[in-house]
Parts: C-alpha cells; structure tokens; sequence
C-alpha cells in the first residue's frame, strides 16, 4: 500500500487520485495540511514535505510549479509525469484585447498581474483568491471582468468550458502544468509516470528560477518545449511587478545547460534589477 500524500483542495485531490490510479499498486491518499512556516531564509516547507520527513505518507503529489528551487533536505522529486498544457487561459473574454479599457481583471499571481500590466497598463488587475470553482463563481458575480487561470487545472477539473481564450503572449511559470512527485531517496519507484520529455522541459525550467534566486512570488515566466532532436527551447521572462519594464529571451540547447544560459543572459539584460 502507497500512501500518497496531497493537499485537500479539490484540484489537488485530483491530481493525486489521478497519480495514485497509474501506481500499479493499492494506494490510499492521505490529505495533509500544507501550510508551513517561514523561516528567516524565507524558505517555505510545506506540510507535504514534513509528513514525507515524517513518515506519514511515501509519496506526494505536488503541482511542479508550487515546488522551491530547493528541496527540503532529505527529499528528492522521483517523477514529473506526462505535462498538460502549461498556458494560461483566460475566462470571461475572448482576449486581453477584447476588454475595454479600465476592464477588471482577476489572478492571484504577481506573474500574471505584472504580465498583464505589461500587456495592457489601461486594465485593472483585482486580487482574486480562492480554488477554482470560488473563482470562477467571483467572475460569474461580477468582482471581476475576466480571470486568468491555468489551462492545466481547469483541464484536470473538468471545466475547459469556462476558457474562453488562451493567452499565448504570455510566459508560463515553471514547470506549469506539470505534476511533481516527492519522497525519500529509495523509497517508492514509479517508472510507469515519468515522462522524459516532461521531466526534460521541467528541470530547464526549475535552473532557471534557480539561477535567478526567483521563487513562485516572484514575477518569472519559464517555458520549455522539447524539440525534434531532443534540444529544448526555453523562453524566460523577468519583469517588474506593475509592468513597467521587463525582459524576455529565448534560447536552444542541451536540457542540462540552456536554463543557466538563459538565466545568464536575462540577468545581463536587467533581471537582477528588475527582481530586486
């Protein structure tokens, strides 16, 4: 029996029962609480990792882009299986675009609120908080305009209805739409869920934020996509959180350098200032 270890939202009870049915053995999830405290390295570790630590599940299932740079010590990510779609979609509106101008739109993520300001300034960016479904009923009361969601999540729910658009201008976060197990060093193998070229794009993109110092509050985009001949093409984009100024860079190389490469090159352009 494999104890699978998940938060209790429903999108991430999702994604555990859709990993826990591809383990080819008996499972149980195990809902854990994840909040965690802040040290003063401002190093998240979340409830998952601490259960893992403590023995109180063998694996967990985490969205690959919630995951630090740095894993708690002892730990060790043993699958990134077979990605959705890393974009973003928009809910409401056809497009950025199609608003009108001083249109509300709503996202909890500074990402998303410092690209949509850099797309469109004469926008209003809301704070909506709150699972999918919360959020999505917000849009439907009128506290916002639009809303900007994953694809992924509302693909794993069920409700790729309520997409309206997808904001292809914009640079995912890393590893966005992907799935990331977590466990002890030798204590479940799961082969049947990973998938090299997913784990391949994710791994570029997790060295890029880390070369950057960035975290998943930080406004940083990193998207990668596996090319024929197995090179990877990672587009990174670093901006300022009200929009005002921002760098993106595309590059092509081997997965184990191009994030590095990327990161260096954005930092030569003003990332540095940018995120500081």
């Amino acid at each position: 029996m494999i104890r699978v270890g998940t938060r209790g939202s429903a999108l991430a009870l999702a994604q555990a029962e859709w990993v826990g049915s591809r383990l080819g053995v008996d499972y149980e999830l195990v809902t854990v609480d994840a909040a965690g405290p802040v040290d003063d390295k401002s190093r998240w570790v979340s409830g998952l990792e601490r259960a893992l630590l403590a023995d109180e599940v063998d694996v967990a299932v985490h969205s690959a882009k919630d995951v630090p740079a740095e894993l708690a010590d002892g730990l060790e990510l043993v699958a990134v299986p077979a990605r959705e779609d890393p974009r973003d979609a928009i809910c409401g509106a056809p497009s950025l675009s199609a608003l009108g101008s001083g249109a509300r739109v709503g996202t909890s993520s500074l990402r998303r609120a410092a690209q949509i300001r850099a797309f469109r300034d004469d926008l209003e960016v809301v704070e909506v908080r709150g699972n999918v479904d919360t959020r999505l009923r917000k849009l439907a009361a009128g506290e916002c305009d639009a809303l900007v969601l994953a694809v992924a999540g509302l693909a794993r729910l069920g409700r790729l209805d309520a997409v309206n658009g997808i904001l292809d201008e914009f640079v995912p976060a890393a590893g966005q739409g992907a799935l990331a197990l977590e466990a002890r060093p030798g204590r479940v193998s799961v082969p049947a869920l990973v998938d090299p070229g997913a784990t391949a794009c994710v791994m570029a993109e997790r060295d890029l934020t880390r070369a950057l110092g960035a975290s998943c509050n930080t406004p940083v985009g990193a998207n990668a996509r596996l090319l024929d001949g197995g090179e990877l093409e990672l587009t990174g984009w670093v901006g300022h959180a009200d929009g005002s100024a921002w760098v993106r860079d595309v590059l092509r190389g081997v997965g184990s350098e191009v994030g590095g490469a990327v990161a260096e090159r954005l930092l030569a352009a003003g990332a540095a200032e940018l995120l500081s």
